[in-house]
């Protein structure tokens, strides 16, 4: 993994500690009221091995860490946030690293993600956010990069906001019924950080 991969490490341990407060709060409406605590101890050992990880290629360091989320982070979280990464690190193996190939490790790794939850959008999850941005990596791979991050971010925020209109019907939040409407959804609004996350660091390096 490149110097850009190391700051990719750093900037989603940052970004969830900075905001493991608010992902608790919303989870504390709809859910276990556990999934900023939960994430930022899985986040905090990944970035523990940030020196381990470069030294890997992207493909291996992402399953790696994919592999650490698992085993440290309690709830749902760990298992789907690590099903998305490992999944993507098997994608992209030792292989070059382009627009193209993120798009197709995404892809697999967002499978991976409705496979492990069995769920998909629609459902008020992480997967509300995740799919749409996927779709939209996918429709955009022969533009600029600055262009695609911008986009990808705006996709990221509207999939978030929708998710407060939904009625959810998986996971903890499912038991509230017409309850869980008018709340963000806690899954779906850490990935749309750790989307905003990874596209600083990439912005950055274009």
């Amino acid at each position: 993994m490149t110097a850009v991969g190391a700051r990719l490490v750093v900037a989603a341990a940052d970004t969830i500690r900075t905001h493991a407060d608010e992902l608790t709060t919303l989870d504390r409406a709809i859910g276990d009221g556990d999934h900023g605590i939960n994430l930022r101890r899985g986040f905090d050992a990944v970035a523990e091995q940030t020196e381990e990880l470069a030294a890997l290629p992207l493909g291996g360091a992402l399953e790696k860490a994919g592999v650490t989320l698992v085993m440290k982070v309690g709830g749902a979280s760990g298992p789907l946030y690590g099903s998305l990464l490992i999944a993507m690190g098997k994608s992209l193996g030792d292989g070059p690293v382009s627009v193209a190939t993120i798009a197709a490790a995404l892809s697999d790794g967002v499978e991976k993600v409705k496979a492990r939850g069995r769920s998909d959008a629609g459902a008020k999850t992480m997967l509300d956010v995740l799919v749409p941005v996927r779709e939209c990596l996918a429709a955009n791979l022969d533009r600029p990069v600055p262009d695609i991050l911008t986009t990808i971010q705006e996709v990221a925020d509207t999939s978030l906001e929708a998710t407060r209109d939904m009625v959810a019907t998986k996971g903890r939040a499912s038991f509230l019924g017409p309850r869980s409407r008018g709340h963000l959804d806690p899954g779906a609004r850490s990935s749309t950080l750790l989307i905003r996350a990874v596209c600083a660091v990439v912005g950055e390096s274009a």
